[in-house]
């Protein structure tokens, strides 16, 4: 963990004014009413200037305030990689616009900022920020979970056939569609494909599970602290703690399925891995 609460402190006031840079320059392009230019990404969706000027922005204020420390970026990979691979270390991981497309349609604010903060394969501060409607969860490890500053926790669901549950559509491999046919008539209501919002949504105790597939360290890691610091739990589709190892080359960390619910009730936890089993 963080040497002390004062570092603790200054890392969390960094990731804020780190957000904030990346919120300005991603209100300002989603404001002008000129469509600006976009490619797609080796098939894993588009990018645009609006990314990789938030990207830089976000670079620009950490790296001003910790030199030596390393950051994963979405577009652009890695600083100060060597770093990273040596102990005790903190990593910055983020993704300046989580949900490109619902970006670039426009599309019910479905989109948000993500930085997270690492420390020896663990995250311990996250912030998901929807810059237009200004909603910003932080979770800080020991600490909680805040949305713009005030306290949230997500609520109590006993019954599996009562739960809420965000589902991502499962167009990524035979494990992912079995996994969704399996849970989708289990549950008592579906909802679908909110990218990292309905992470915060379910922190704040709108939905009470969430399952997702095929995430990149940059799309998960400044989750967990948000839903764990508001009681519930997340875990992979075996049920395992997600921890990431920096010193892996692979870009994919291979098909999750998130579980996330509240800790008084991890029975519904083990009906959802029995459904899907």
């Amino acid at each position: 963990m963080a040497k002390s609460e004062m570092e603790l402190n200054q890392l969390s006031e960094i990731a804020n004014k780190a957000t904030d840079a990346a919120a300005v320059v991603v209100r300002k392009y989603y404001s002008n009413a000129a469509r600006f230019q976009f490619r797609e990404k080796d098939g894993d969706g588009p990018v645009t200037c609006a990314d990789v000027e938030a990207e830089q922005a976000v670079v620009s204020v950490i790296l001003e305030a910790f030199p030596s420390h390393s950051i994963y970026r979405e577009e652009t990979g890695w600083h100060n990689r060597d770093n990273a691979l040596l102990p005790n270390q903190f990593i910055w991981v983020s993704d300046p616009i989580d949900g490109t497309s619902s970006f670039v349609g426009k599309d019910n604010c479905a989109f948000g900022i993500l930085i997270a903060l690492v420390y020896n394969g663990k995250p311990i501060n996250g912030c998901i920020d929807q810059p237009i409607l200004k909603l910003r969860w932080i979770g800080i490890k020991g600490k909680g979970t805040t949305i713009n500053g005030q306290k949230v926790s997500t609520l109590d669901c006993c019954d599996l056939d009562k739960a809420r549950v965000h589902l991502k559509v499962p167009n990524y491999n035979d494990d992912a569609k079995r996994a969704y046919d399996c849970l989708s008539n289990k549950v008592g209501k579906r909802l679908f494909n909110g990218n990292c919002i309905v992470f915060g949504e379910l922190a704040s105790g709108f939905v009470d599970v969430v399952v997702d597939c095929a995430l990149d360290p940059y799309d998960f890691l400044a989750l967990v602290p948000v839903v764990e610091g508001a009681g519930g739990i997340v875990t992979d589709w075996e049920g395992r703690e997600l921890l990431w190892d920096a010193s892996t080359r692979c870009r994919k960390v291979g098909l999750r399925l998130w579980l996330l619910l509240e800790k008084p009730y991890i029975n519904v936890l083990f009906h959802i891995v029995y459904a899907i089993l």
